[in-house]
């Protein structure tokens, strides 16, 4: 007796899987292949920033790139707890844009594997590293190596674990009705703030340290989840059915980047120090007063479009934003170092190396995280 035979449909797609994919979109595109084709052009575009540029500008290069990095984590870590209580009021199917930035938060062991390269080249980056003589006795003490260890590390675990946690969907098993409960919220919101105001310390303010700020950390942190959601946006296919009702996307990044803004100046004209003057002195000449300037029109944009929104024109407000917070890390790194702000092909080199790496290694780092 003979088997009966696979449906045609069946059949072509077993044989669409098997054969392997004839162009180069394709082979990006496979979800088999993307690993290792993320390693391959992160590897070529970081060989040839160090063929270009040195390994020292590269690793000035390096710190932003991944920081940008960083950004996307990090930022979308208090985003989608907020967004996820605002659900808890009413249970509804959750949206596209929940699910993106959930998918984030699976980049941050990747993130924390990549910062290993900076504790290598400490003294380029940072004057405490290279025999600076520290300000005060206090740091002389917190910005030492081992102290830096400490501190780094006890951040990132902090974060790998509320990464893992608020990535599961609806905050199972914990959450009351399938959704994660006040106390696990704000509890995951206060330990973020205060890693991030330690990272923003340690490795941005560190740079330059003549200037102290504790706006600093926050300012960052709205950087950060401007990025994150910006490129959220981006990713997230339409809301189809009653999701498509609930959430609009465009007043919250409208409201972050005001935040983002508005802190900004008041800590460059309101608090009217001398450091904080030549610190923004450093960065508001040449591209970086252009950017400056364009970062408000942005700002202002978002603002206006939310009074009459759409799904084109948020897409459209959020790729302008995803640019100006890129360069806004640039901005807010780099002229500690260069004395300067300027993006050079090694920037941009050391940009496509580190998420092309951070894409090779999401098949390994993603199993931390629980299936949904």
């Amino acid at each position: 007796m003979s088997l009966p035979r696979d449906p045609p449909q069946e059949e072509a797609g077993r044989r669409a899987e098997a054969s392997p994919p004839r162009t180069a979109r394709a082979f990006l595109l496979d979800p088999a292949r993307r690993g290792a084709a993320g390693l391959g052009i992160g590897a070529v575009a970081l060989g040839l920033a160090l063929l270009l540029g040195g390994w020292h500008r590269l690793a000035i290069s390096y710190l932003p790139a991944w920081l940008c990095l960083l950004a996307l984590p990090a930022g979308a870590l208090p985003v989608a707890i907020m967004v996820e209580r605002a659900d808890a009021w009413r249970p509804q199917p959750e949206t596209a844009l929940l699910e993106t930035l959930r998918w984030l938060l699976g980049l941050m062991p990747a993130a924390a594997l990549l910062g290993l390269p900076i504790l290598a080249v400490l003294p380029v980056l940072y004057p405490w590293a290279a025999g600076a003589q520290p300000e005060s006795p206090l740091a002389a003490i917190w910005f030492t190596t081992p102290f830096l260890l400490l501190r780094l590390t006890f951040v990132f675990l902090v974060w790998i674990g509320l990464a893992v946690l608020f990535a599961r969907r609806g905050g199972e098993p914990w959450g009351k009705a399938g959704r994660i409960d006040d106390g696990r919220a704000i509890l995951g919101l206060g330990l973020h703030i205060v890693c991030g105001t330690l990272a923003a310390a340690d490795l941005v303010m560190a740079a330059l340290l003549r200037f102290h700020s504790g706006l600093a950390g926050l300012v960052l942190l709205a950087s950060w989840s401007a990025l994150a959601l910006s490129a959220a946006i981006l990713a997230a296919p339409p809301d189809v059915g009653p999701s498509r009702r609930r959430l609009d996307r465009l007043t919250p990044l409208a409201v972050l980047l005001a935040i983002w803004a508005a802190m900004h100046l008041v800590q460059a004209l309101v608090l009217g120090s001398p450091e904080a003057a030549l610190w923004y002195g450093a960065r508001l000449v040449g591209e970086g007063r252009a950017l400056a300037g364009v970062a408000g029109a942005v700002v202002l944009l978002a603002a206006a479009v939310t009074l009459k929104p759409g799904e084109y024109r948020t897409r459209v407000v959020a790729a302008l934003a995803l640019g100006v917070q890129i360069l806004a890390l640039y901005w807010f790194v780099t002229p500690a170092i260069r004395g300067s702000f300027k993006v050079t092909l090694v920037d941009v080199l050391a940009l496509v190396g580190v998420a092309g790496i951070a894409v090779g290694l999401m098949p390994a780092t993603r199993r931390l995280f629980p299936a949904r």
